[in-house]
C-alpha cells in the first residue's frame, strides 16, 4: 500500500465519525476527540450491534447488497449493508488466492474450484456463499461448483469431477465449513475420494450453536485421509459477516508456516485486547479480538469480537469464544453506543 496502515486507518475513522450516525456516542463515551483520534485509538464496535441496528456511513437507499449472519444463535441475524463490493470482492480475491494457491506455477493448468456448499441463488444473503462464488469464477472452475443443494450432497459430481481432474492433470480447490466437512466424512465412512496432487482444501468456521463438536486438529488430520493430502494442504480460514478481510493459515503456500496460525493480510489487523479494559495485551497473552479491517470503509474499521485470539510469530492463534455472558468491554461499549 504507498501509505502506511495508521495513516490509512486514522482517515478512515475521523470519516465514519463524521458520517455514521451511531459512531459519534462511542467516540464520545471515550472521551475520544472525533477531529484528531487515530486509528489505534478509534473505539471498536461490538459485533452484537450490528444484530441490534442498521449500522453503515450511507443511507439506507443506496445499498446495494446486505450479508447477514446464519443465524444459528438466540436473537436477530447481523447484517453488514455496503454500498459497493468492488473492494471487499478484490480483497478477497487478492488474498484467498495469495494464501490458498499463490504457490501454484503461474504456468500450471487453473485449479478447479468446488464448494460443498449452497450456491448464491440458495443463500444470497451469506458473504461466505459470495466469497466462494469468487473463487469459482476467478480461480477456475470445469462445470457447476456448488455440491450441495437443500442439504444434500451431490457425490455422484463429486466423484465425477475428481476423476476428470486426475486424468486432466490439473488439481481440485475444495471449499467448506467445518460442519459441512463433518457430515460428509460421516456420509463417507471408511470410504475416500483421493483429490489430485497439489488439491487444497479449505475449510471454515466452527461449531457454534451445533450439537456436536469436532476438535480442529482431528478434522484436519480425517480430512487430509479421507482426500488423499498431506495435512499443510487443509487450510483453515477465519471470517465474519461483519468483516470484508479474512484470515489464513499459510500451510499449503509456505512450508515454514505453522498449522494454527492465521495470517492477516496487509490492509488488516488483529489485536487481542483485555476483556474488560479493552487494552491490548502483551504478544503471547490471551484476549478477545478488536479486528482492524481498512476494507471496512462503510461500517466500522474497528469491530470488537468475543473470539479469544493470542498472538504468535507471524499471524494470531484463535482460541474459541469467550465462554457466558459477553466481555464486560463488549458490553459498555454497547450500551455507550445506543446511549444506554
Amino acid at each position: 500500500m504507498p501509505e502506511p496502515f495508521l495513516t490509512l486507518a486514522t482517515d478512515l475513522v475521523r470519516f465514519q465519525a463524521r458520517t455514521n450516525p451511531r459512531y459519534p456516542a462511542l467516540v464520545a463515551a471515550r472521551g475520544e476527540d472525533p477531529a484528531s483520534m487515530t486509528g489505534s485509538s478509534a473505539p471498536a464496535v461490538p459485533t452484537d450491534v450490528f444484530k441490534m441496528v442498521r449500522y453503515a456511513s450511507f443511507p439506507e437507499a443506496l445499498e446495494t447488497k446486505v450479508f447477514r449472519t446464519s443465524g444459528t444463535t438466540v436473537g436477530d441475524r447481523g447484517a453488514h449493508a455496503f454500498r459497493d463490493l468492488g473492494t471487499y470482492d478484490r480483497g478477497a480475491l487478492a488474498f484467498g488466492r495469495a494464501s490458498l494457491i499463490g504457490d501454484l506455477p503461474a504456468s500450471s493448468p487453473a485449479v478447479d474450484v468446488l464448494v460443498l456448499g449452497p450456491s448464491p441463488e440458495e443463500l444470497p444473503d451469506s458473504s461466505l456463499t459470495h466469497m466462494n462464488a469468487l473463487f469459482v469464477e476467478h480461480f477456475g472452475s470445469r462445470g457447476p461448483a456448488f455440491l450441495l443443494e437443500d442439504g444434500v450432497f451431490d457425490l455422484p459430481r463429486f466423484d465425477e469431477r475428481i476423476a476428470r481432474a486426475i486424468v486432466g492433470g490439473y488439481p481440485i480447490l475444495l471449499l467448506g465449513t467445518s460442519f459441512a466437512f463433518v457430515h460428509l466424512l460421516d456420509e463417507l465412512g471408511d470410504h475416500g475420494f483421493r483429490l489430485p496432487q497439489g488439491s487444497r482444501v479449505m475449510q471454515t468456521g466452527g461449531f457454534k450453536g451445533r450439537s456436536r463438536v469436532v476438535d480442529g486438529a482431528v478434522l484436519r488430520k480425517s480430512l487430509a485421509q479421507t482426500f488423499g493430502l498431506p495435512e499443510r494442504a487443509i487450510v483453515s480460514e477465519y471470517g465474519m459477516t461483519e468483516l470484508s478481510s479474512q484470515f489464513y493459515e499459510r500451510t499449503a503456500v509456505d512450508a515454514a508456516a505453522r498449522p494454527g496460525v492465521l495470517h492477516e493480510p496487509p490492509w488488516a489487523r488483529v489485536v487481542p485486547v483485555h476483556p474488560e479494559t479493552l487494552v491490548p495485551v502483551a504478544d503471547g497473552e490471551v484476549g478477545i479480538a478488536r479486528i482492524e479491517d481498512l476494507l471496512n470503509v462503510d461500517s466500522a474499521f474497528a469491530i470488537l469480537t468475543q473470539d479469544r485470539v493470542r498472538r504468535s510469530p507471524g499471524g494470531f492463534e484463535l482460541l474459541g469464544r469467550a465462554e457466558g455472558a459477553p466481555p464486560r468491554g463488549c458490553s459498555l461499549s454497547i450500551d455507550e453506543l445506543l446511549g444506554r
